[in-house]
């Protein structure tokens, strides 16, 4: 008995060793079709069926609802896991005990991470068509056979996550698709501008008005007791379509002058209406409104231009329709618009920026982390050390950079040359570069 007993549980091991070789290799396949699925796009399946490619048509369906079926190959992937993880502890304790347990559960896990999540998903990023279209069966079986599964354990996870949750599941992150938009264009599957537009989109939805408006110190308005006359010079000097007209001061906003308006008139020779008598409802909106939000308003109310107020309701800048799509492709220059570089070499690893110039972009060009939450802008970055505003050419240290004021403009800084006082001699390599 004792040795036919051994016989059996030799047995045993031998098929669950079986097993887990069967889950390993699932589980690699699911990885390679998760990647492979994930990379694709229901334009480029569609377009694998117009060239005959088989099971072109199982892919089309799989990319017209994507979050079923991928939840389907996490919940898969799950279960392979830790299917394979179970059997090969029960393995090492019926081999080499409590001690066995740990030691082979830990080279399991080590191997079952290189073998799948590494080189399946590589292969997976490598050969996304072929992989896609030749996995698709499967994947289409599993997005039928476990829909209720993941149906039942989303709606089970949005009621004990709190809000709303997520009606299809987490099947897709921020994260991964500008990784996806990387290696996309790393590969030349998309272009560098359409990966740019894709991180910008991102961003966009996290931009405030305050990043974006022109400040108030820029802002161009009228007397709103101004004549028409008066208002075409400003338009022809300026080249604006659009201009906030006050009464006393810019924080007594009363309303926006259109050229078209001002030209309608002046062609009809009413030149005795002021702009009091033309001007159109101003729009206020405050400083930490998102943009994404502005933008969609923009759309609907079918207007332009706003002005931006602070919490105690004075004004601080205007915002555009263009500004907001300039946030998205770039900045959008017309004959009317005066080019002046933000950022241009001073010699002697120096350079002069536009005191206007965002933290952020700063820290991308010089690879460098400062602070960007107190200070949109390297003036005010500048304004913030100092605790004050600097009188022209008054220079002060920061996190091995060296800021001058080179120009101050009232009550404002308008350039400033920035050098670092490490020596390493890497500013004009980064301002070329940049």
């Amino acid at each position: 008995m004792g040795a036919a007993g051994a016989v059996r549980g030799g047995s045993r091991v031998i098929w669950m060793m079986v097993v887990v070789g069967v889950l390993v290799v699932l589980g690699s396949l699911l990885a390679v079709a998760e990647t492979s699925i994930s990379r694709m796009s229901r334009i480029r399946a569609m377009a694998l069926e117009e060239d005959g490619r088989r099971n072109a048509s199982l892919l089309v369906e799989i990319e017209g609802d994507p979050p079923r079926f991928l939840n389907a190959i996490y919940l898969a992937v799950m279960l392979a896991q830790n299917g394979s993880a179970i059997l090969v502890a029960i393995i090492a304790d019926r081999l080499y005990g409590s001690l066995g347990i740990t030691l082979l559960s830990a080279g399991f896990t080590l191997l079952y991470f290189v073998i799948v999540e590494a080189m399946s998903k590589t292969f997976g990023i490598l050969h996304s068509d072929r992989a896609a279209l030749a996995l698709s069966p499967v994947v289409w079986f599993l997005g039928r056979a476990l829909a209720w599964p993941t149906r039942l354990l989303i709606g089970l996870a949005n009621i004990l996550l709190p809000g709303k949750g997520l009606k299809q599941g987490p099947f897709v992150s921020e994260e991964e698709i500008r990784s996806m938009a990387e290696v996309g264009s790393e590969e030349g599957a998309i272009e560098k501008d359409e990966k740019e537009y894709i991180h910008a989109i991102f961003e966009f939805g996290d931009t405030v008005v305050r990043e974006v408006m022109v400040p108030r110190p820029d802002m161009v308005s009228m007397d709103v007791d101004s004549p028409l006359d008066d208002a075409l010079d400003v338009v022809i000097r300026h080249g604006y379509s659009r201009i906030p007209v006050y009464r006393g001061s810019a924080d007594e906003i009363l309303g926006v002058v259109y050229a078209k308006d001002v030209l309608r008139h002046l062609r009809n020779r009413r030149t005795d209406r002021s702009l009091a008598d033309i001007a159109r409802k101003p729009y206020f909106v405050p400083e930490s409104k998102k943009v994404s939000d502005l933008l969609k308003e923009m759309q609907r109310e079918k207007f332009h231009l706003a002005v931006v107020v602070d919490e105690y309701g004075s004004v601080v800048g205007l915002v555009t329709l263009e500004d907001l799509i300039e946030e998205i492709v770039g900045e959008i220059a017309d004959e009317y618009d005066r080019e002046e570089p933000n950022v241009e070499p001073a010699g002697d690893d120096r350079f002069r920026v536009n005191a206007r110039l965002p933290v952020d972009e700063l820290n991308d060009l010089l690879d460098v982390n400062l602070p960007n939450t107190e200070w949109d802008t390297v003036g005010g970055l500048m304004m913030g050390i100092l605790g004050r505003l600097p009188a022209q050419g008054e220079e002060v240290e920061f996190e091995n950079l060296r800021f001058k004021a080179e120009r101050v403009q009232g009550r404002r800084i308008a350039k400033i040359v920035i050098e670092r006082t490490n020596g390493d001699g890497a500013v004009e390599e980064a301002v070329e570069r940049g």
